[in-house]
């Protein structure tokens, strides 16, 4: 993927948004998504209603000037050693490229304020390396003349991970990992790959095809996001149930810090090795050095993938159907359950019908009100995705299906679940759709109890409208939720909020602040702080709420061994402090 397929600092491929057309409908450019290239009369309509406002659609919010960056301060010794490595014109420092490495993809903290405000700190040299080589040089010349690095990967973070710590004065180096993304092994027999860790997941997935053999982690950022972001950040995926989460996926990983490389010298299933050095990678978000790359396993192409979907009368409902099919351990590659707003919000994202699409339509919600007796603003949807040999496919689909028929839910049918599916890559088009329109929103997720969920839902739905309440803003406030993971001991569970901010001051500045009070909220009832987002900067105060001052002192201790000189000083986590 080219740097130009991108937009520079929205979400996404830029020739892919959501566009408002005169008769008030909405079409998805580009061919990308299934939701691509037809009209979608229900969208402006739902989000009317359920926020309670009036959208201007005459006039979106106006972008800010593209701000005029400080001249970059280069340490003149180091500028040289780089110029031998990589030449001058891989050295960039043209305020585009500045701009775009200088920020992730934080609704409030980052994005809202570079497309509508201005960052505080922006990078003073941007380097793509293309070897692993070349990154051991420039962490050499770095730790020699005292300048800060900062990996980056695809720029997907929604921690404030990226974002640059405004009293650096060194000289802040970006570098972008991207072309550092080769397969450099493919082991069918043992069924395990060698690959770089600046490789995308698509381009990931693309080159395995080619083997026969697939990874399988699919986060919603795959397009974008790499398996060095995957294991800095400790990532999850859609599929985990079956593929499992990063840190089961990665076999051994190589990091290159100031002390030298960070690896096992072979890579096996399992080794007991007492304190594993390579578990240090995992959720390090940048800050002790550069994942150059992984061995991780592969597993052949799936005969059979299916997708279905489930309706239930209500949240309780299908909590409980989740909870049981978990018991069961019978789980597909993927199931999710959404709430009533984000049912209906799937909805309102079709086409228009058709008369014969219509009828169905109208047969099919007479069945589930008149006959069922389903609330229309209560029942939620499971969207299920199975993968495998065509006898566990049959197999897990039957024994769902037995166990949804004792919950009364009604099958919603292959094209649903599929739809929902892949309505998760739109979500944060969506995102940045209506932050033109003065709604401003983003997704927590967190990992809570089996006997918590409903506790915790409803603690947050609580709170959000009572801070919405307290700062007087417009109409009412999108609160949804959303399992997508699910565990022995419970699941993860994705809100999303949103609300109005028109005729609002400073309106990223607000929802930062109401973020992090819904976020306290979340662990007073029983959340987690992160299930795969990671900390950053963004959660970096409740650290001690989570873990105990011994252990905030060790990786303190930990990052003084391997980076005594902060040369990856971008400060994430509990290293957030000493950038304060």
């Amino acid at each position: 993927m080219s740097i130009d397929e991108k937009y520079d600092h929205k979400w996404g491929y830029s020739d892919t948004q959501f566009e408002v057309r005169p008769n008030k409908a909405v079409i998805f450019t580009g061919d990308r998504y299934e939701l691509c290239g037809y009209e979608i009369p229900g969208l402006i309509p739902f989000v009317e209603d359920i926020f309670e406002v009036e959208l201007d659609l005459d006039s979106p919010k106006a972008l800010a000037e593209p701000p005029v960056l400080p001249e970059p301060k280069i340490e003149p010794k180091f500028k040289a050693a780089m110029e031998t490595i990589f030449g001058e014109e891989r050295l960039l420092t043209d305020d585009r490229q500045r701009l775009i490495h200088s920020h992730g993809q934080t609704t409030a903290d980052e994005v809202y304020q570079v497309l509508y405000s201005s960052i505080e700190r922006v990078c003073d040299l941007v380097v793509f390396v293309e070897t692993e080589d070349e990154v051991a040089q420039l962490v050499k010349a770095a730790t020699e003349h005292d300048v800060c690095l900062v990996p980056y990967g695809g720029g997907t973070s929604v921690s404030c991970a990226l974002k640059l710590p405004s009293d650096e004065t060194r000289t802040i180096v970006v570098v972008d990992m991207r072309k550092l993304s080769k397969i450099v092994e493919v082991d069918k027999e043992n069924l395990k790959a060698t690959v770089q860790a600046g490789i995308t997941g698509s381009a990931l997935e693309e080159q395995l095809a080619a083997y026969g053999v697939m990874c399988g982690h699919e986060p919603d950022s795959m397009e974008f996001s790499t398996l060095g972001g995957w294991i800095a950040t400790n990532a999850s995926g859609m599929k985990k149930n079956r593929y499992g989460n990063i840190e089961q996926i990665v076999e051994s990983i190589t990091m290159v810090t100031p002390k030298g490389e960070i690896k096992q010298l072979s890579s096996l299933p399992r080794t007991s090795l007492g304190i594993a050095p390579k578990q240090l990678s995992f959720g390090s978000e940048g800050n002790l050095g550069f994942i150059t790359k992984a061995v991780i396993n592969v597993h052949p192409r799936p005969a059979v993938t299916k997708f279905d979907s489930l309706v239930f009368k209500d949240w309780e409902t299908g909590v409980e159907f989740m909870r049981q099919l978990s018991k069961a351990k019978v789980l597909p590659a993927s199931i999710r359950l959404v709430d009533n707003i984000q049912f209906r919000s799937g909805q309102a994202l079709k086409p228009a019908p058709d008369k014969k699409e219509e009828l169905i339509g109208k047969a099919q919600k007479n069945f589930l009100t008149k006959v069922k007796k389903f609330d229309p603003y209560k029942m939620v949807a499971a969207t299920i995705m199975m993968e495998g040999s065509k006898a566990e496919v049959d197999f897990q689909n039957s024994q769902i299906k037995k166990l949804a028929s004792k919950f009364g839910a009604v099958v919603g049918g292959a094209s649903n679940g599929k739809r929902g599916y892949m309505l998760t890559y739109a979500i944060a088009y969506i995102r940045d759709f209506l932050n033109t329109y003065e709604i401003i929103g983003e997704t927590y997720e967190t990992t809570v109890p089996w006997d918590k969920i409903i506790q915790v839902c409803e603690a947050v739905d609580k709170r959000a409208k009572e801070l919405h309440a307290k700062h007087g803003l417009p109409g009412v406030p999108y609160v949804s939720p959303r399992v997508t993971q699910t565990y022995h001991t419970g699941v993860c569970i994705y809100f999303t909020h949103g609300f109005s901010c028109k005729g609002v001051e400073n309106p990223g500045e607000l929802f930062a602040e109401i973020e992090r009070d819904l976020r306290q909220t979340i662990l007073d009832n029983g959340g987690s702080l992160s299930h795969h987002h990671g900390i950053g900067k963004l959660r970096a105060e409740f650290m001690d709420q989570v873990i105990s001052e011994s252990s905030i002192d060790l990786v303190k201790d930990i990052k003084k061994a391997a980076d005594p000189d902060n040369i990856f000083g971008i400060g994430n986590g509990v290293l957030a402090a000493q950038n304060d």
